[in-house]
């Protein structure tokens, strides 16, 4: 069997999709709850390439929602970026990882958000969230904006050009 065999069953993916999922490349901003289930997701389906940023070190009292890390990496408060990668590449070898320690500001998120076919909002904040959008509105690529607040979740697709975008529905950047 081949290690993609059940998603190329499944029509809405097919063999033609299994090949776009290879030949990807996706950014994660943030690897908290969100952006951990988002990253794991995007390896075990088999995209070429991933790529996570995070700023934070990983603490015990992410261990309980954070899957992609472990009581040693908070035990020696490891970047979550690292402990990612190191996790990530663990799951499958096929997809080049890559973590990035580095706070998301405008200069940073336009260098990463040029080499990206999608990009996934994995963050904790908005002001974070807005430098994506605007970024990735210039850049003319794709996002997905996505939150989780205790039982609540939500999501929006985000297509330049096609879609509303971030600014567009929440107009000014709401408080923290």
């Amino acid at each position: 069997m081949r290690r993609y065999s059940r998603q190329e069953l499944f029509a809405p993916i097919g063999r033609v999709g299994q090949e776009r999922l290879r030949g990807s490349r996706v950014l994660v901003v943030g690897c908290g709850a969100l952006g951990s289930a988002l990253a794991e997701t995007m390896v075990r389906a088999g995209v070429g390439r991933l790529t996570v940023v995070d700023r934070d070190l990983v603490e015990s009292s992410n261990l309980q929602r954070q899957s992609l890390f472990a009581e040693d990496d908070a035990a020696r408060a490891r970047p979550k970026a690292v402990a990612a990668e190191a996790r990530l590449r663990s799951v499958n070898s096929e997809v080049e990882v890559q973590g990035i320690l580095a706070d998301v500001d405008a200069p940073t998120a336009t260098r990463l958000v040029g080499d990206a076919d999608v990009v996934l909002d994995g963050t904790d904040n908005f002001e974070t969230r807005y430098v994506v959008n605007d970024v990735c509105l210039q850049a003319g690529v794709p996002w997905v904006y996505g939150a989780c607040v205790a039982a609540h979740g939500t999501a929006l697709a985000i297509r330049p050009g096609t879609t509303p975008c971030l600014r567009c529905v929440l107009g000014e950047r709401p408080a923290a």
